[in-house]
């Protein structure tokens, strides 16, 4: 055997080596056990802080006393997965087996990495929990005042009825609307050419125009005209009317795009049979092209839901508008927070719910459904 082929199998056997070492992770288990201890004294610190403040506000001192206890038990769990990951970093160090090592070594690796999600959330909310305490509170009194939000609640829940028949209103024109302009801007041949144009002028002009500016020129813009009928509606309709010019012009590219998606062969198959266009269109393309598109669709709706509450430019009486005559009234803005809570509260379930077709559509196309 050569001198170069044993070199060779030396270098072989020192990278075979390197390759089979274990790594035990201990720097970095270390490092996240010393920052998982300092964010159970800072949780601490805080929880403790803010508990004094909240039972000299004249809170009761037996709920506060159990959400203070949960609040510090959170960072004891973060500690105890640091000193898991710490544990099997030692272990991995100490065992013969490299196999066995490697199992151990992955343990303290994902086990760290968690402690250390885990922390860094846990000091992200100590950060926002001082954020709310600092200056005597202002800010939780400010935006937070639990006795003017629950004085106020009835008054905006009643004027958010308004939102409610907005969006409702404008949420069915809108998707009868968006259709037809996404069926004209997909009209084929050179007769269908200037519908088309215009369709696409249409998207164009309301997809570039702000909402709010849309709302403002309809709602106050319509009646300085003197037009018959449009001049003598009411403030509801006339944001109804800018919401559907302006969400119909995003939907009908939705929908365009669903029509887009079905193969033209399909196309080709319905008119063979005798089909008209508009018949194609009615019973192959659109009833396949709405089924792959409603996530979208949902999640347009989401954003028209959030948007009844520029309506208060106009000057109707919707839950905004309630709630700024109300903080205008008490100088403060915890009405305002009721309206976003209502919000919130409306928008998530939406939101998990386009979650769900979302995944739902993802097992059909993993399964080749």
């Amino acid at each position: 055997m050569s001198i170069q082929a044993v070199e060779a199998g030396g270098e072989r056997a020192i990278n075979w080596r390197a390759r089979n070492q274990v790594k035990t992770h201990g720097r970095r288990s270390v490092a996240v056990l010393l920052c998982a201890i300092l964010t159970l004294l800072a949780v601490v610190y805080t929880v403790y802080f803010i508990r004094g403040y909240v039972v000299a506000q004249g809170w009761s001192g037996t709920p506060v006393a159990i959400v203070s206890t949960i609040a510090v038990i959170i960072p004891l769990f973060v500690v105890a997965l640091a000193v898991r990951a710490l544990s099997w970093s030692r272990q991995a160090a100490r065992t013969a087996d490299v196999h066995l090592g490697r199992e151990f070594g992955a343990n303290a690796s994902d086990a760290s990495w968690r402690a250390l999600a885990y922390a860094a959330s846990l000091l992200i909310v100590c950060v926002l929990a001082w954020f709310l305490v600092v200056n005597d509170a202002a800010v939780s009194r400010t935006f937070f005042d639990v006795g003017l939000i629950a004085k106020s609640a009835g008054a905006v829940l009643k004027a958010f009825g308004t939102n409610v028949f907005i969006f409702f209103v404008s949420g069915i024109l809108i998707l009868v609307w968006a259709l037809v302009v996404a069926i004209a801007r997909t009209l084929p041949g050179d007769a269908g050419r200037p519908i088309r144009t215009l369709a696409i002028i249409y998207g164009d002009l309301f997809r570039g125009l702000p909402a709010i500016i849309t709302i403002y020129l309809i709602g106050f813009g319509l009646p300085l005209t003197g037009l018959p009928i449009l001049k003598d509606l009411s403030s509801n309709a006339y944001a109804i009317i800018a919401l559907t010019l302006t969400y119909g012009a995003y939907t009908s590219e939705v929908y365009r795009a669903g029509i887009e998606s079905i193969h033209p062969s399909q196309i080709a198959a319905a008119r063979s049979l005798g089909l008209s266009y508009f018949k194609t269109m009615r019973y192959v393309v659109v009833p396949q092209a709405v089924r792959g598109i409603v996530p979208a669709l949902m999640n347009n709706c989401i954003s028209l839901q959030k948007d009844t509450a520029l309506v208060a430019i106009i000057g109707t009486i919707d839950a905004f508008n309630q709630s700024k005559i109300i903080a205008s009234n008490y100088f403060n803005l915890s009405a305002v927070t009721t309206v976003a809570l209502i919000f919130i509260v409306i928008t998530i379930p939406q939101a998990r719910f386009v979650d769900k077709l979302i995944e739902r559509d993802r097992r059909k196309m993993r399964s080749g459904m």
